[in-house]
């Protein structure tokens, strides 16, 4: 049997993903987390095999959360879960340390197939996803600037283009609003951007707007 650990902020959500994988008669839930905080206390106090992680929680999250996750445990295979279908988003998880990547308007099926495959050692991403790791490992590849900022830049920058001011961002990743300043004017210059206008309409055109 594998032990299944879900991770989402809405109840709703969490419901439904112990539904579909209870149907499943080889995987058990055997635990929740709403937020950061909960998902560390559970890896640190449970055994289980399986992390489904949604992305975008209160608190610690992303890909900051799942490098704290396999600092905890380096053998726990975790699956995330998110809202975004941009590529660069399941790029950034794997690099992280997740073992898949699934998008919340996946088939019930394919998130048991991905559980299953993950459980066994295995991962699982798209075709697109895993040429763009291979691209990246490869010297001199082209690459878009929002490439090169670092994980927390990137969840900043993914903020900024959502409009979400400058102090609840810092509300939200637990950070100081000189700290949010600061890394979104390192992202500006990284990125060559003038303004946030020019931010938005980059993000737009990348795909790259909160949901």
């Amino acid at each position: 049997m594998t032990r299944i650990v879900i991770a989402d902020d809405h109840a709703i959500v969490r419901e439904g993903l112990k539904r579909i994988v209870g149907e499943a008669g080889d995987l058990e839930v055997v635990d929740e987390a709403c937020d950061g905080t909960e998902v560390q206390r559970v890896v640190r106090e449970r055994e289980f095999d399986v992390l489904v992680l949604d992305l975008s929680m209160p608190g610690r999250s992303g890909m900051e959360l799942i490098k704290l996750v396999k600092a905890e445990k380096p053998k726990l295979r975790i699956l995330v879960l998110s809202m975004h279908q941009e590529q660069q988003y399941a790029v950034r998880a794997i690099k992280a340390g997740a073992s898949g990547y699934l998008t919340k308007e996946s088939a019930p099926a394919q998130l048991v197939h991905a559980i299953r495959k993950i459980a066994t050692g295995g991962a699982f991403i798209s075709a697109e996803v895993a040429e763009q790791l291979a691209l990246g490992a490869m010297p001199g590849g082209p690459a878009a600037p929002h490439e090169s900022l670092s994980d927390r830049e990137f969840e900043v920058f993914r903020l900024l283009a959502a409009g979400v001011s400058v102090t609840d961002i810092g509300h939200r990743l637990n950070l100081s609003v000189k700290t949010v300043s600061t890394h979104k004017a390192n992202l500006m210059a990284k990125m060559g951007l003038a303004n946030q206008s020019d931010l938005i309409r980059y993000a737009l055109r990348h795909g790259l707007t909160e949901q």
